[in-house]
């Protein structure tokens, strides 16, 4: 058991050990041909530089239509809108993942600080992105943690009674249905009765004009075959 546990003990500081030389100072490092100081003097430059441009300076330079150059000075103008009067620089990190290297640097103003990152390709250390980001304060991030919470809580309630409406209205539809259908033609049909008095009409005309032609037979003296009544008119 002792044996085990002096084991264990010796494992974990060989993996303490193991973390605290693989933990480098990263002014000493290379990155590729550039040092820290090299990736820090870059970054300082590029800032001092916005900070010197005049007006006059910005329009030139965006009337020129450089792309990168016109981003910069875009976002720079966005993040250092109301932050007050410039104090100087601050912390300078550099994190590398995989293929790509950012370097930031913070920038001290009255009202809050302004993080600037340059994103390197590190193969070709050449620079592929500036990203320029004012540092909310933490009551502002817990405002927009709020805010977001809300329109997330909202979105799911607008949903829900949306679902709510459309299930409603699956009730609803059948009775609509119901009434828009034409009604159905009724078929208008002959009276049996009339039917049955057109008949008996015509059989009565037919014994009539038998008795007609019998009494002129007989007054005559002839044959009832020789006469045909054409028509009867009543009056």
């Amino acid at each position: 058991m002792k044996k085990k546990i002096f084991l264990i003990l010796c494992m974990c500081l060989c993996l303490l050990g193991m973390t605290a030389c693989s933990e480098t100072d990263p002014t000493t490092e290379d990155y590729n041909g550039y040092t820290y100081d090299d990736l820090q003097g870059l970054a300082q430059n590029t800032i001092t530089t916005l900070l010197s441009l005049t007006d006059e300076d910005k329009m030139n330079y965006l009337a020129g239509g450089q792309e990168t150059t016109v981003n910069l000075i875009t976002r720079w103008d966005d993040a250092c809108e109301d932050v007050g009067a410039y104090l100087g620089f601050g912390d300078f990190t550099i994190t590398r993942s995989g293929k790509v290297l950012t370097a930031e640097q913070e920038v001290k103003f009255e009202e809050r600080p302004v993080m600037v990152t340059f994103v390197y390709t590190y193969s070709t250390m050449e620079l592929d992105d500036v990203n320029i980001d004012a540092v909310q304060t933490l009551g502002e991030k817990m405002s927009n943690a709020g805010m977001n919470t809300l329109m997330g809580i909202g979105t799911v309630f607008v949903i829900l009674i949306l679902i709510s409406l459309i299930i409603y209205a699956f009730r609803i539809i059948p009775y609509i249905t119901e009434r828009k259908q034409s009604p159905v033609p009724e078929v208008k049909q002959v009276p049996v009765v009339k039917q049955m008095a057109a008949k008996e009409e015509k059989q009565d005309d037919l014994e009539l004009a038998a008795v007609i032609a019998a009494a002129i037979a007989a007054a005559s003296g002839t044959s009832a075959d020789d006469f045909v009544v054409r028509s009867i008119k009543r009056r």
